[in-house]
């Protein structure tokens, strides 16, 4: 049969499964087992088993599980409030300090957790009331910590960007490094668009005394925590003294450390932390492996070749088409989150980028600034709900009126990353990854 027509009945029935509610993972695997039983020779079933064992034993899955960790006990630990508490002295000043003081601490949060969704609903709890007392406007003060909390899976320490190395086989620690200049690009058009906003339109955050410098530099003694946290997981790395998966191992056995000397490290609270860190990896690990048997069965059915070629046939530059994948994403986003939305199009997509000469880093970044903007555009923005299950007193009007503004920022952002590619390659260049 034509890959052609097969690739169009793989989509049918994908989109079928999803609408009757199947789980990705299970869609993902049910998908793959039944093209292998209708398409495929039945003696190749036990791939699907050296599948399940190759996803399960590689060495880059540890790294889920010890990164989801060191989230799960920096979130308990008081870090994320130290955090906000320095940064609001350094900041409060500026026109919309408080929404610029919790993008920023997102953004130091997000160098210790790796996940978009603890960053979001970390900072969220602080933040979001505080800036509510203090008079800002309801919908900024929600879109900061939702726009800000999507930097958590581009800075390092990321978890989207593990999974991305794990689907291209592009190296993690390059990605990691690559991810800081474009998360502290985001950041600071987040920053200035507030500032910018404010200017215009000064009612939306009333003016607050800064402090003195003083207190400003006795603030920075809080955050020793969060110093020596992101030092040694990403410095680790840097320097070239530990690999990704070390440096996680190094990230989780702080964290502990750093939460029993906050004197938060309950029996409950790690008891807490450990089950839902077995929960996430086996839903990603389930994720990976369903994943991986559906690109068994394309790649066997030389989809993503045929696909490529197609591709290549049109004669369009290789930019439109990259626009056109940017769009494909954009959609997605608005349905899945992330992990799926890696796993679906990866296997077929990378193989064009690939072709077309882009850099797979490079590209890397791209496709986690695209789903940075899907957890926070509706209908099923992850980032939307998370906000609206942990921040008591907000509607869901508010959240999704206060994101959309900010999706526009992450957009200006994901273009100068396209434009100026070199945003995200310089730097691992220039530590010889």
């Amino acid at each position: 049969m034509d890959p052609g027509l097969i690739g169009v009945i793989l989509i049918v029935v994908l989109i079928v499964l999803l609408g009757l509610g199947t789980p990705i993972a299970f869609c993902l695997g049910f998908l793959g087992l039944l093209g292998i039983v209708s398409f495929l020779d039945l003696g190749t079933l036990y791939q699907i088993a050296e599948i399940a064992a190759q996803t399960g034993t590689n060495l880059f899955m540890i790294t889920l599980p010890l990164f989801i960790l060191m989230a799960e006990v920096v979130s308990f630990s008081g870090v994320g409030d130290d955090i906000y508490s320095t940064s609001q002295d350094w900041l409060s000043w500026l026109p919309g300090g408080l929404a610029i003081s919790s993008v920023a601490t997102c953004a130091g949060f997000a160098a210790i957790s790796g996940s978009s969704p603890a960053t979001a609903a970390t900072v969220g709890l602080v933040a979001i009331p505080e800036m509510i007392k203090r008079g800002y406007n309801r919908y900024l003060a929600v879109g900061a910590i939702a726009a800000g909390g999507t930097l958590g899976i581009l800075i390092p320490p990321s978890i989207t960007m593990i999974i991305y190395g794990i689907i291209t086989e592009v190296s993690i620690g390059k990605l990691f490094i690559a991810g800081i200049i474009p998360g502290i690009l985001l950041a600071s058009i987040l920053s200035l668009g507030i500032a910018i906003a404010v200017k215009m339109k000064p009612a939306l955050a009333p003016p607050i005394k800064g402090v003195n410098w003083s207190r400003r530099f006795r603030s920075l003694r809080k955050i020793w925590a969060f110093v020596l946290l992101a030092f040694s997981v990403m410095g680790s790395i840097y320097f070239g003294v530990a690999t990704p998966t070390e440096s996680a191992a190094i990230g989780a056995t702080l964290a502990i450390f750093i939460a029993f000397a906050y004197r938060r490290l309950t029996l409950k609270a790690l008891h807490g932390a450990l089950l839902r860190t077995v929960g996430v990896t086996a839903m990603i690990m389930f994720l990976v492996i369903g994943g991986n048997v559906l690109a068994f069965l394309l790649s066997t059915l030389s989809i993503p070749q045929f696909v490529t070629d197609s591709v290549a046939a049109l004669h369009a530059s290789r930019w439109t088409i990259m626009i056109i994948i940017n769009l494909i994403f954009l959609v997605m986003g608005c349905l899945l989150d992330p992990m799926s939305i890696m796993v679906i199009t990866l296997p077929i997509i990378f193989p064009i980028i690939s072709k077309l000469g882009f850099d797979p880093v490079w590209f890397g970044i791209v496709v986690t600034i695209n789903v940075e903007m899907g957890m926070i555009t509706p209908p099923v923005g992850l980032n939307l709900f998370i906000l609206k299950g942990s921040v008591p007193g907000i509607t869901m009007k508010d959240i999704v009126g206060g994101s959309l503004p900010f999706i526009f920022m992450l957009l200006i952002g994901l273009v100068l990353i396209m434009i100026f590619p070199h945003l995200s390659t310089w730097l691992p260049g220039r530590i010889g990854f």
